[in-house]
């Protein structure tokens, strides 16, 4: 009797040791995914990062529930994606807010799920948007409540937001409606990380801005001010715009077929092109390491935003630079990706899903196209071998079960390909 009851107790503390262990697993498993930060996570191909913006109707009046945000992170994670990326957190589009919840609450469904979040905290000048004359000297009183946001949002989940930026596109010249100067940028930076000193901010956030190649100093010489020299100083590391799709118009030498290479076959021209796309990027992304440099920076640059549409009836199609197809924006997310993930430079890809409301007046404005998905979960070329593979099995986009666009028939989307300009053409049509 004596052995029997030793063996019960042998049998329980057996039980029991194995359930701590357990435990213990499923505790470091969890601690260790709290702790991530933005420096364990950019540039780690392991984390790729992707610009989300989860609208479905042609106005953001109309917000994804949390729900149809859901899906969406499902989606996304399937395909390998940890961070996303956001642009506003304004009072009237509680967008980015609502993606926090919904990635909060399937954190809670399920302990495995890991995504992260770098908010966007939108900035203007003065009168932007308002029909008034815009006073680019002066910044908009509506930026201050914008950071507020953003901090709460920071401090209500730090294990979500890793990283904030202040502005998108808000520095760069040609942002015409609403650019401010990088001193009001600075001024937001340094904010920012004061309130990290004061512990009001987790000290592992990471503060930047998110801006074109040449308002990080990689493009004319009007950019090359003190302000920008202090901010680049100031910020944790720098987030770069680069876009060969949009200077197959304003910028095309790169996109024409050279004569050497009018003998070729189409489907050579397209890939030759598409090649030199990713050059123009690298040039750009090299000239901001060049002026950081040249100012005695050394840290690190990632892409903040870059991709290309798949469909558009101005500049960039047929009646344009004829850059505009889903075999060129596959090739261009394959490059794109092969590039930064060797080179541990993070690429928040722009964008993962088509969203209708940024040129909601004309509907194959290019604005409209940029997705990896259709608005109703056609996965696009360029993630095509992800269906087949199965990663989107029993995962769903408006109530809709994840297809190939064009009915997975390559033969019939490259009817529709449209071979780049030769040089000469480019030249007349400059």
């Amino acid at each position: 009797m004596a052995m029997k009851i030793n063996i019960i107790i042998i049998v329980f503390a057996t039980m029991f040791m194995m359930s701590c262990n357990e435990n213990t697993k499923v505790k470091e498993q969890k601690k260790t995914i709290k702790q991530m930060t933005a420096k364990d996570i950019l540039g780690n191909p392991n984390y790729l990062a992707i610009s989300y913006g989860g609208y479905r109707e042609k106005s953001r009046d109309s917000q994804p529930t949390i729900e149809e945000l859901k899906d969406d992170m499902k989606l996304l994670s399937a395909m390998g994606i940890k961070i996303l990326r956001t642009y506003n957190v304004q009072l009237a589009l509680p967008h980015a807010a609502n993606i926090l919840k919904a990635i909060d609450e399937l954190k809670k469904e399920n302990s495995n799920f890991e995504m992260y979040v770098m908010l966007g905290a939108w900035i203007d000048c003065l009168n932007a948007w308002t029909g008034l004359p815009v006073n680019h000297n002066v910044e908009s009183s509506n930026n201050a409540a914008e950071i507020d946001r953003a901090v709460a949002l920071a401090n209500k989940y730090p294990d979500i937001v890793k990283i904030i930026a202040v502005g998108n596109e808000a520095m760069v010249k040609w942002a015409e409606s609403y650019y401010v100067q990088p001193d009001v940028i600075l001024k937001w930076v340094n904010h920012l990380q004061d309130l990290k000193e004061k512990n009001k901010l987790p000290k592992e956030l990471w503060i930047t801005s998110s801006d074109d190649f040449a308002s990080w100093g990689g493009g004319e010489d009007r950019y090359h001010v003190e302000a920008l020299e202090k901010l680049i100083k100031a910020v944790d590391y720098v987030s770069m715009h680069t876009y060969p799709y949009h200077n197959t118009h304003y910028n095309p030498e790169f996109w024409g077929v050279p004569e050497n290479e009018e003998s070729l076959s189409d489907k050579e021209k397209i890939d030759i092109a598409m090649k030199r796309a990713i050059e123009f990027s690298k040039k750009q992304y090299d000239s901001v390491s060049n002026y950081m440099k040249a100012i005695g920076v050394e840290k690190d640059i990632h892409i903040g935003e870059t991709g290309w549409a798949t469909v558009s009836k101005g500049f960039y199609g047929a009646n344009g630079s004829k850059a505009t197809d889903e075999y060129k924006q596959g090739l261009y997310y394959k490059l794109m990706r092969e590039w930064t993930n060797k080179n541990k430079i993070s690429c928040f890809y722009f964008e993962a899903f088509n969203e209708q409301w940024k040129d909601a007046e004309h509907p194959n404005g290019s604005e409209n196209h940029f997705g990896l998905f259709t608005i109703d979960g056609k996965a696009k070329y360029p993630i095509w071998s992800l269906v087949d593979e199965g990663v989107f099995k029993g995962l769903t986009r408006n109530g809709n079960p994840i297809t190939k666009t064009y009915e997975g028939d390559e033969k019939k989307l490259l009817e529709e390909v449209l071979i780049p300009p030769t040089l000469k053409e480019v030249m007349i049509y400059r």
